[in-house]
């Protein structure tokens, strides 16, 4: 019964929420996706699905304005089902509330949507199957901390257009799953975006030219004791519009007048305060004038700039900065003056999270300085942990690392490669190696972009290989010095030392198994260079053998 053709993104979106909802692990996915690129829709189906397996459903909203909004668009959606739509928000009175939550405890409503109010301890679910977390990046700690107790029995759909960093790094980190819709509607424009200090000449030519086109103007200043002087302001430039002010410090009554003046276009320029941030969908108004926006947040300003450009008309946003603003918030507006494109969100988060670092993932902190500790290694030992879980759940055995030890530096020299950056990426490109092939497909690139390979170089790519066969075998320790490697099997591993015959004789060395103590290799009159390699060369053969039994039953 959906109105429009579904992009392919939601077609995937729908698919994959399903399929998590019919698992047996409870639900936890993020669906990352711009403004208006169909994210409630997909929440709606998710809605009517637990609904018709007798559950109910939670939507939870940050503001009143967007619960409505969304409580209009599920009544509206499931208008033709037996499906029972309520809300809890202060546009209700204290006995409409009163009631509400009496029939959320007896079953009697199937879908509450509301805003925090919600999340009080005297709001009892007879039968909660799965929560609707819209713009999570707006919820306080505490709110988190109480949906995290929800979250271990029931399903979590989370909606976002720029997640905060935490919440995009568990999911870049395969501990929630994410969906990305990237498909734009049909016929949406980018949004040009400028940064600019203030300008009386310029505030009144942005607002005279949306009049002209017969559009609205959004004009929004976050100080709710100076909005009065701010509409002011406003009035003196252009004295024949029609200003409106809207903030959270008014009645509900108040506020509801005036958004919905505004909507009913009886309103040219509305001076509101962040509360239009989430929710409001005029497509008429496509200018949009930030004043102060050095003092938002990055994630904030992108949401902002998503109250415009919602038709097939041009969109314009003016993010207004003082002269002297400091670094951080230089390069949050460079950011947003960057990514002006279509489904810009996703690659917002991004940056959000390489500025402010992922934060404490199992504490209250939403970001914090990931580069303390190195974002690239912590990343890593997240992946590999997640990765042995993973296997582990799968009844796959999975061995840690070994050490590896070998004579000599192993690293890349400042001669054979200058740059920094360059050097710190390849780095990383070793580190996340997961295969013996890729290490020999690094070698081969590295020697025709750089030229022929120094030894510490191919000490370093020879360790990594080590690594990787030594994993896959159950090695604990590798140590080659002067003639002679040891290896280390771990305790739990059980190698077949008649298997181990066949390789070492083919390569001609001496196997010698000594009581209480771990395998030992040694070669004769041959540099330890020739030993790694040969000592590659064996472990290959032994990892590609399948009549080598290593493992606890072995």
């Amino acid at each position: 019964s959906f109105l429009y053709e579904d992009t392919p993104d939601q077609r995937t979106a729908t698919i994959e929420v399903k399929r998590d909802m019919e698992s047996e692990r409870p639900m936890d996915r993020l669906i990352c996706g711009d403004v208006g690129y169909g994210k409630t829709e997909i929440a709606i189906r998710a809605a009517f699905k637990a609904v018709q397996d007798g559950r109910q459903v939670a939507v939870l909203a940050p503001t009143t304005i967007l619960a409505e909004q969304h409580r209009k668009s599920f009544e509206e959606r499931l208008a033709d089902y037996p499906v029972r739509v309520a809300s809890l928000s202060r546009f209700r009175t204290a006995g409409e509330i009163r009631e509400v939550i009496e029939r959320i405890e007896t079953g009697d409503i199937d879908i509450v949507v509301g805003t925090h109010r919600m999340l009080s301890d005297d709001v009892q679910f007879k039968d909660l199957g799965l929560l609707i977390v819209d713009e999570e990046q707006r919820f306080g700690v505490k709110h988190k901390e109480r949906l995290k107790q929800l979250r271990a029995t029931i399903d979590v759909l989370t909606l976002s257009a720029t997640p905060i960093p935490r919440t995009l790094y568990l999911s870049l980190s395969r501990i929630r799953d994410l969906t990305v819709i990237r498909t734009p509607p049909r016929d949406r424009m980018p949004i040009v975006t400028h940064v600019l200090p203030w300008s009386d000449g310029l505030v009144s030519e942005a607002i005279h030219r949306e009049l002209d086109r017969g559009g609205q103007v959004f004009f929004l200043h976050n100080r709710v004791q100076t909005i009065q002087t701010a509409a002011e302001r406003i009035r003196s430039l252009v004295p024949e519009v029609r200003i409106e002010i809207a903030h959270g410090q008014m009645t509900p009554g108040e506020l509801d007048r005036a958004m919905t003046a505004f909507v009913d276009g009886e309103v040219d320029v509305l001076v509101a305060s962040a509360i239009i941030e989430n929710g409001l969908d005029v497509p008429n108004a496509n200018t949009l004038i930030v004043d102060h926006a050095d003092r938002f947040g990055l994630s904030q300003l992108y949401q902002i700039r998503g109250r415009v450009g919602r038709s097939d008309r041009r969109a314009y946003c003016y993010l207004i900065t003082p002269d002297h603003v400091t670094e951080d918030a230089r390069k949050r507006l460079r950011v947003l003056e960057h990514y002006t494109e279509l489904g810009s969100g996703y690659a917002v988060a991004l940056r959000d999270l390489e500025l402010r670092g992922a934060g404490n993932l199992l504490g209250a902190d939403q970001s914090g300085f990931a580069h303390v500790v190195g974002i690239d290694a912590y990343l890593r030992l997240l992946e590999k942990t997640v990765e042995r879980m993973q296997r582990a759940e799968g009844g796959q055995a999975d061995h840690p690392e070994p050490e590896i030890s070998l004579a000599g530096s192993a690293f890349l020299p400042e001669a054979y490669i200058p740059d920094g950056g360059q050097k710190l990426h390849l780095y990383r490109r070793l580190s996340r190696i997961r295969r013996h092939e890729e290490v020999e497909q690094m070698r081969e690139e590295m020697a025709d972009r750089f030229g022929t390979l120094p030894a510490e170089v191919e000490r370093l790519l020879d360790a990594a290989t080590l690594r990787l066969l030594g994993q896959r075998l159950g090695i604990e320790r590798i140590l080659v010095r002067g003639r002679t490697a040891r290896i280390n099997f771990r305790p739990e591993v059980v190698p077949r030392l008649q298997a181990l015959q066949g390789p070492l004789a083919d390569h001609q060395v001496s196997l010698e198994i000594r009581r209480m103590e771990p395998l030992s290799i040694g070669l004769e009159q041959v540099g330890a260079e020739a030993l790694t390699r040969t000592l590659i060369d064996v472990l290959s053969a032994l990892a590609d053998d399948p009549s080598v039994a290593i493992g606890a039953s072995a």
